[in-house]
């Protein structure tokens, strides 16, 4: 077992250590009380004993007993007190509160490290299980209940600073980010909430986008951040908080594109196929031949293969179709035998690779029928598609024409607007890629994310106010097409053209029209 995977070890350099306490003296003060949770070999304890002297009571906790021991005697000569404890046993709360209301300083550089890592490590050095960001259904589920470890210890810790107290940790920007937007969706902000970003690269050797993560212990109305671009209050800043239950990246240029949000219930935007077997289920053509991942000529039936782009292809702006891939299902539903009667060589081939694809780990699959595969229905099989890359960090939306008589896959990582026409996809496009469209998206992704474009973001744009202030509402209704159910909507749109109004949907409830 890898230690320094299961322990997200990453020691502080001492030299990063003495000018995050020198930071946080000059914001904070000196403390009464200086906690470092996750000591490793005393870094922050050995730099905060420097800057404060006997001013201060100073106590480390650390769960491997070589570093307790090292740390002990780094700190001779000084009152630091360092124990061998496990984070995850520890009732922070309880041991916080010892202290009364004094000024209590947390400080020091959490492990970097996911809960699935972990999983993957069969370590034991996780929190208990509980679904503590209250994600719902599939989220619970699939990768968005990955967290870090960090995150998780993070919230422990703020939930149990005094009024009085503060937090000084070393993580991940995105960890950060999270953590505060836990307290923001629950609890309220935290006064004086700052990023400082740091170079992972040169101090550990990583390439993440980290940060020094303050914020003090007394609640506020206040649900924003500042960002600072180093370790100093005079660099360059932005801010970043949290907007009708959303997270915004740019609070400026948002309320600057704020008429955009709301959503629209015109368009709905979908996901691209999801299998997890690439090398089954994506082909590359040489000619007519179709060759599967695992270097093998397949002979199927066409009725089940189709065009596939990317999200490198996105990303990149091609259209040129490299791969084909295996839809087995026009709807989530449908049940899978009938392909053993349409298409018996497609069957042979499937069951012949169905190791790989019984064995897909997604609990997503469970309980349908087999070889299924997931994001996939009626829009999935609509002749032209505007589509965008999750991956990328520029906001650059495609237009997908059919090949031939064939629709155009995309994969899971990218999203996409079904269309049914090349007028409408035109338009669509034109509206998504516009500088008004952009600049609104930018206000809203985190460029540092995994995934910096996600559904949720793409979600907010309101379709109909966009193309409102572009003048091209009318063009727009012509693609619009009601049926009974859908004639409220339909009137309230008149509705809207006649007052010169705006039609907003709440994200959080209801479900939009699916076009």
């Amino acid at each position: 077992m890898n230690a320094k995977i299961e322990f997200g070890d990453f020691q502080t350099p001492k030299v990063l250590a003495r000018r995050v306490v020198s930071l946080i003296a000059n914001l904070y003060g000196a403390p009464d009380v200086v906690i470092e949770p996750t000591a490793g070999l005393g870094a922050f304890l050995t730099a905060s004993t420097r800057e404060w002297g006997a001013d201060s009571k100073y106590i480390g906790y650390e769960i491997n007993e070589g570093y307790v021991d090292l740390a002990r005697k780094s700190l001779e000569g000084s009152d630091a007190q360092v124990f061998h404890r496990d984070f995850f046993s520890e009732d922070w709360k309880a041991n916080i509160a010892q202290f009364g209301a004094k000024r209590v300083l947390v400080i020091g550089n959490p492990p970097w490290v996911t809960n699935s890592d972990l999983g993957q490590l069969r370590s034991s050095n996780l929190p208990k299980k509980s679904n503590f960001q209250g994600l719902r259904g599939l989220d619970a589920c699939t990768g968005k209940s990955n967290f870090d470890i960090a995150e998780w210890m993070l919230i422990r810790l703020i939930d149990a600073l005094p009024t009085d107290g503060a937090l000084a940790m070393l993580c991940k920007t995105m960890t950060a980010r999270k953590v505060l937007r836990h307290f923001w969706k629950t609890d309220g902000g935290r006064k004086d909430s700052m990023l400082f970003h740091i170079d992972a690269k040169t101090e550990f050797n990583v390439a993440v986008d980290a940060c020094l993560f303050f914020v003090r212990g007394e609640r506020t109305d206040n649900r924003s951040a500042t960002v600072y671009e180093n370790l100093d209050v005079f660099s360059k800043r932005t801010r970043f908080g949290f907007v009708d239950g959303d997270l915004v990246s740019d609070l400026d240029s948002y309320q600057q594109q704020r008429c955009l949000d709301g959503g629209s219930s015109l368009y709905t935007w979908r996901s691209g196929i999801k299998h997890d077997s690439s090398k089954v289920m994506e082909f590359t053509r040489e000619g007519h031949r179709l060759i599967n991942g695992l270097d093998e000529v397949v002979d199927i039936e066409d009725d089940y293969v189709f065009p596939l782009l990317k999200s490198s292809d996105l990303g990149n702006g091609r259209i040129s179709i490299r791969k084909s891939v295996l839809a087995t299902q026009r709807h989530t539903s449908d049940d899978t035998a009938e392909i053993k009667l349409k298409a018996p060589k497609t069957w042979e081939y499937l069951v012949r690779h169905a190791d790989a694809l019984d064995g897909r780990k997604s609990s997503i699959y469970e309980n349908r029928p087999r070889f299924s595969i997931f994001g996939i229905g009626p829009y999935s099989y609509t002749p032209w598609k505007v589509a965008v890359s999750g991956f990328y960090k520029k906001v650059s939306f495609v237009l997908i024409p059919p090949c031939g008589s064939h629709p155009v896959m995309v994969d899971d990582t990218c999203y996409f607007i079904p269309c049914n026409s090349r007028k409408e996809a035109e338009l669509l496009y034109m509206l998504l890629s516009s500088s008004q469209a952009t600049a609104f998206f930018n206000s809203l992704i985190f460029i540092d994310s995994k995934r910096p474009i996600t559904i949720e973001v793409l979600r907010r744009l309101s379709i109909v106010q966009l193309a409102r202030s572009l003048g091209k509402f009318e063009e727009l209704q012509h693609f619009v097409k009601y049926d009974s159910a859908e004639e409220k909507i339909g009137s309230q749109l008149s509705l809207l053209m006649e007052s010169g109004g705006e039609y907003k949907t709440k994200r959080k409830r209801g479900r939009p029209l699916k076009l």
